[in-house]
């Protein structure tokens, strides 16, 4: 029996206690992890094809070790400019070995849900009677309320367009949002290999060396720097 599942943005064909090297996971060494994407399923005559999931299958691996996979150069050169770049590059890989494959009957792990919590109830107090020479207060309860309101804009913040960043495009600037990297600033001090694990899942060769120091130039406003240093890297590559 054996299944072609979909793992860390890539589709394998996996067998019970066969190891496979995948892009880097989340998960720790030791630890078991479940596939739900399972897109076949074949035992013997009998093949089950999904559109494009198959309901209840599932596959169950565990962590064996991280690594890094082989180094693979890219070397770039322009005719009659005099220009070459030469790049090395190792993959942040999982072994995992796989331990079941489950047809039918598996739940699928249900995102988790964020729970407001009730705000306490105020309840209404009975007017004292106003003195004489009391003077009505209304400004204060409205300076309280704007407040928060204006905490919770300071707050927030406006994300920046990483893509700006040679080398980023809309799918990897979208999973770095979702890791919490999200402005300029924040990119410029996360370090590159770092970088490297949180966009293991997106196909592709990415070199992250000039990705920190590109978004410190972008978070300082030095945009023409920035365009003139750009001009000479490739896909982030210096």
């Amino acid at each position: 029996m054996y299944a072609i599942v979909e793992i860390a943005g890539h589709q394998f064909k996996v067998e019970k206690d066969q190891k496979v090297f995948v892009n880097r996971l989340a998960t720790e060494e030791g630890k078991k992890v479940s596939f739900d994407n399972v897109l076949l399923l074949a035992d013997g005559d009998n093949v089950t094809v999904g559109a494009p999931a198959i309901d209840g299958a599932q596959v169950s691996a565990k962590v064996l070790k991280h690594l890094k996979g082989d180094k693979v150069i890219v070397f770039k050169k322009k005719r009659r400019k005099g220009y070459r770049v030469k790049n090395g590059h190792r993959q942040s890989l999982s072994e995992i070995v796989i331990e079941s494959i489950v047809a039918s009957g598996a739940k699928k792990a249900a995102p988790k849900k964020e729970t407001k919590k009730a705000e306490p109830k105020v309840e209404a107090k009975a007017a004292a009677p106003k003195a004489k020479n009391a003077e009505p207060k209304t400004e204060a309860p409205k300076a309280e309320k704007a407040a928060p309101k204006a905490a919770a804009k300071k707050a927030t913040g406006k994300a920046d367009d990483l893509k700006k960043v040679e080398g980023i495009g809309p799918k990897i600037a979208s999973t770095l949002v979702e890791a919490g990297i999200s402005t300029f600033a924040e990119l410029a001090k996360t370090d590159a290999a770092k970088i490297s694990e949180i966009i293991a899942g997106v196909r592709g060769n990415h070199v992250t060396d000039t990705w920190p120091a590109q978004a410190k130039l972008a978070a300082e406003g030095k945009w023409d720097e920035l365009k003139k240093w750009q001009d000479e890297l490739d896909g982030g590559k210096a």
